[in-house]
């Protein structure tokens, strides 16, 4: 290698850290011939000795689920008993070594951390992933998701790619970029023996930009002639252009017979010399003709059918003639067994055929049922697609199209599904074929922005399924519901109130019988709530929520919950709020639903700021945004905005608001910005910042809409207003905050209602606080009841009875210390140095100092719970869980796990 010091050093520094016992990955990232390949060769030279898995991405199998990854674990697979059951089910379906159903695309990633712990657990194994851009989409899902989790195991993992991708953002790169100039010019004159003229070799540095590989391939298709006096590059040509335009020049000088071999092998991607040389033969293509093009360093056949560089076989197959290549793929189909390999053949003879073929089309359509029956949504909608275009029906053709774009949305691609849908509106649809487009019209609109635009998508689609099917069409209703309380405040065309109003007319809420589903009473209750208000809503929301706990499916609960998660919270349940948000959170991990997962996890993660469990709080955020990254959509979670609040943190809760609100606006979220204007209230007055607090409560619930957030902040209004002296504005709100809290009527309810009069009564303060402690203090929400303490005790401090109001004050310091709520801490230690004493500082405890992750892996082994099963629970590796207790043995001070329950408790 010429140059490429500093890349080798870090290099040599990675395989150090993986000696040492540590994971180390790496991307290297850079434009194609830059030398990405040869530097992950120096890799593996370097790491001779030790254990090796390799993969490399190739273009055409970009659609075939878990293709790359296959190559990668195959060399591991003899350890695949090791794993867990449904780890080992999970990766062994998806690579269809057994049948089973679609397997979960977490378990896979976990599935493949696991395989590479336990190669990883007799000596380092180094993982090198050639060309990941070209890996199929489940592949590099599978392989970020590992990277990311990747710690104590001893796996050196490195992946070279040409651009970011969202599979291996965030993980440590290293941008490879073109040789010095005095390198290029050794390297280029390693290559060329007579005369080379100075100002060509200068235009020849200066436009490959010290390219590696166009330095040593551009210079090879030129004549003595054109080095010697006048080489210029046509401008218009892209790098990767040029290069794969000097491979092509050097096809020109082959025999007829060996082009046709080297079209038989790119059109080949698995690289198997017996089926090129099966294909071969069909065409006539004699074994010499494979001498050429080794000659000419183009390709070479050994165990396997290896070209000199990816854009070599781009080259080859771009340059051929269209006969040529179907004539190749026609062969490799015939070469192809179809009890072997049904897929590939298909694919091989989709290629093969010009002409619309209904044969050819409908074999397509079943390797896609094969393709998501193994998870590979991605496959199968490149079978669909193609399917589509062979099929010569029109209305045949339409019914495929519209199931490809399905398919398409489901893998993550919504504009590839967009665009297929306007194929399928160009054909004959049904009329429940036109409804179903307009559903996953506004599907793809919701799951890309989780905007404004939605709403109006969604509603159209549901009455227009009304007469047709009329289960979708109520799916769909609540599906606009979810659209709609996204928007919020910024809908447009239509929001909450035209759902419900839709809901209404298509199906009165007064006739429902006893018998209706919880599903049903969950959609009608909510449109009776928008329309007829919370008196009349309430008992119908409550028999659902009933049933949403006792008796709905999986698969009902992962379409519902949602709502239901919602519905709990502004109807102030909190024991329905965490058995429904816990169902919600199992619901998505078991069932692998990717997209449905971030909302669980927000909701739930909501839930434990309000019981001042900051620490699991963080931990359910994170995984939300962890996932939310690995499928590239917008980030749903808004919780980071309430625990920075509660936490007292001003500049991060500022940062994070701002963001928000501009994030929100630009997408049309006006959910987000009442979750804003309600964290920074609760930030301000914590603070004891009060007319801020009030400005932000204002803005939060300005939409009553936008439910439990727009509830919670008429709390932090009411109290924001009697502490500036605003008595009618603490008033007014406290009539709209009794209409939920008394239609409610749990203890959670009731006890914010008094705590609220507390602060507007002129009577009876005293009793309405000891009313709000004493029900509070029965609710899982102990940040409102340590709250509670804080208001009493001030009250009693302002009326001059300082001895009596040490114990309230004592007690909400404690509490909201214990927790992480600074802000309100910090105001409970003035009070009660107001009575006279001082607090007690706390005491950082050894608790303290661990980490999130090791917080939660304490926790989960106090519990019982196993090395594995934690590993399983938090997506990391066996080996990884057993690095972070013993970190957490030396930071507690104990010796086994039997000591973690008093260690614990201690603090």
């Amino acid at each position: 290698m010429i140059g490429r010091r500093s890349e080798r050093a870090v290099l040599d520094r990675l395989l150090r850290v993986v000696r040492s016992g540590r994971s180390s990955v790496l991307v290297l990232r850079g434009e194609p011939g830059i030398g990405k390949t040869a530097l992950l060769g120096y890799l593996l030279e370097r790491a001779s000795g030790y254990p090796i898995a390799r993969a490399t991405g190739v273009q055409s199998e970009k659609e075939l689920a878990f293709a790359g990854l296959h190559q990668l674990c195959a060399p591991l697979l003899d350890r695949l008993d090791r794993l867990p059951g449904p780890q080992r089910d999970a990766l062994a379906t998806a690579f269809g070594l057994s049948a089973g159903a679609a397997p979960n695309r977490f378990l896979v990633g976990l599935a493949v951390l696991s395989l590479l712990s336990e190669a990883a657990e007799v000596q380092p194994i180094v993982c090198a992933v050639d060309d990941a851009q070209w890996l199929d989409r489940a592949s590099a899902q599978a392989l970020g998701f590992a990277a990311r989790r990747l710690q104590a195991e001893s796996v050196a993992l490195v992946v070279t790619t040409r651009q970011p991708g969202e599979d291996f953002a965030g993980l440590p790169e290293l941008v490879i970029e073109g040789l010095h100039d005095a390198e290029a010019r050794a390297l280029l004159g390693s290559v060329i023996r007579g005369p080379l003229d100075e100002m060509v070799r200068e235009r020849i540095v200066a436009e490959t930009r010290g390219n590696p590989l166009a330095l040593l391939e551009l210079p090879r298709g030129l004549t003595p002639a054109e080095l010697a006096g006048g080489f210029g590059l046509p401008d218009a040509l892209a790098l990767s252009g040029r290069i794969e335009d000097s491979f092509r020049r050097r096809l020109e000088d082959l025999p007829a017979e060996t082009r046709r071999l080297l079209v038989v092998a790119a059109a080949e991607p698995t690289g198997d010399p017996l089926l090129v040389w099966q294909a071969a033969g069909r065409l006539g293509i004699g074994v010499g003709s494979a001498a050429p093009a080794e000659k000419a360093g183009l390709l070479e056949f050994g165990a396997g059918v290896w070209f000199r560089h990816p854009l070599a076989r781009s080259a080859v197959y771009r340059a051929a003639p269209p006969e040529d290549l179907q004539n190749a793929h026609r062969a490799l189909a015939e070469a192809t067994d179809p009890a072997v390999d049904p897929d590939r053949r298909a694919w091989h003879r989709a290629q093969a055929t010009p002409a619309p073929s209904e044969e050819v089309a409908a074999e397509l359509e079943r390797s896609a049922a094969r393709a998501q029956g193994r998870g590979g949504m991605a496959a199968a909608a490149a079978f669909l697609e193609r399917s589509a275009e062979l099929t010569p029906d029109r209305a045949r053709r339409s019914a495929r199209a519209l199931a490809a774009a399905q398919a398409k949305y489901q893998a993550g691609a919504p504009d590839a599904a967009f665009r297929l849908l306007g194929a399928a509106e160009a054909g004959p649809l049904s009329e429940l074929q036109v409804a179903r487009a307009d559903v996953l019209r506004g599907q793809i609109a919701f799951a890309s922005s989780r905007g404004s635009d939605a709403t109006p998508l969604l509603l159209k689609a549901a009455k227009r399924l009304e007469p047709l099917d009329i289960e979708l069409a109520r799916e769909t209703y609540g599906e606009a519901f979810a659209a709609a309380m996204f928007a919020g405040r910024l809908a447009s065309g239509a929001g909450v109130l035209e759902v419900a109003q839709a809901v209404r007319a298509a199906r009165p809420a007064g006739v429902l019988a006893k018998s209706a589903s919880a599903a049903d009473l969950l959609l009608d209750g909510q449109a009776l709530l928008i329309t007829d208000g919370r008196q009349a809503a309430t008992p119908m929301l409550k028999r659902a929520l009933g049933g949403l706990r006792e008796n709905l499916s999986d698969e009902e609960g992962l379409r519902w919950l949602w709502l239901g998660c919602r519905v709990a919270a502004d109807l102030w349940d909190d024991e329905g709020s965490f058995a429904l948000g816990a169902r919600y959170v199992q619901l998505a991990r078991d069932a692998g639903a990717l997209t449905v997962l971030p909302l669980a996890l927000n909701y739930y993660a909501g839930l434990h700021v309000l019981a001042g469990d900051f620490t699991a709080a963080e931990a359910l955020t994170t995984e939300s945004r962890e996932v939310t990254a690995a499928i590239a959509n917008p980030d749903v979670s808004i919780t980071e905005l309430l625990l920075a609040a509660w936490q007292g943190r001003l500049a991060q809760t500022s940062a994070l608001v701002e963001s928000s609100d501009l994030d929100a606006a630009a997408r049309g979220e006006g959910r987000r910005i009442g979750a804003g204007g309600y964290s920074s209230a609760v930030l301000y007055n914590g603070l004891g910042r009060y007319e801020l607090a009030l400005a932000a409560a204002a803005r939060a619930t300005a939409y009553p809409w936008e439910l439990a957030s727009s509830n919670w902040a008429l709390c932090e209004l009411i109290e924001a207003a009697t502490r500036v002296g605003k008595p009618e504005e603490a008033a007014r709100a406290l009539r709209q905050l009794s209409m939920t809290t008394g239609a409610s009527g749990t203890e959670w309810a009731l006890g914010i209602e008094a705590r609220t009069r507390a602060l507007v009564s002129n009577n009876d303060a005293e009793g309405l606080y000891r009313e709000a402690i004493d029900r509070l203090r029965r609710t899982r929400i102990h940040a409102e009841l340590a709250r509670a303490y804080l208001l009493y005790g001030e009250w009693l401090r302002r009326e001059g009875r300082r001895s009596d109001a040490r114990v309230p004050l004592r007690t909400a310091h404690e509490m909201l210390a214990a927790m992480g709520a600074e802000g309100f801490a910090a105001r409970a230690a003035r009070e009660l140095a107001a009575t006279g004493e001082i607090a007690r500082k706390r005491i950082v405890s050894a608790i303290e100092k661990l980490t999130t992750q090791e917080a939660q892996i304490a926790v989960m082994a106090r519990d019982g719970a196993s090395n594995q099963d934690i590993a399983t629970q938090l997506f990391i590796s066996r080996k990884t869980v057993e690095y972070h207790l013993h970190k957490v043995f030396g930071k507690l001070r104990i010796n086994t796990r039997g000591d973690l329950a008093d260690a614990l408790a201690r603090h």
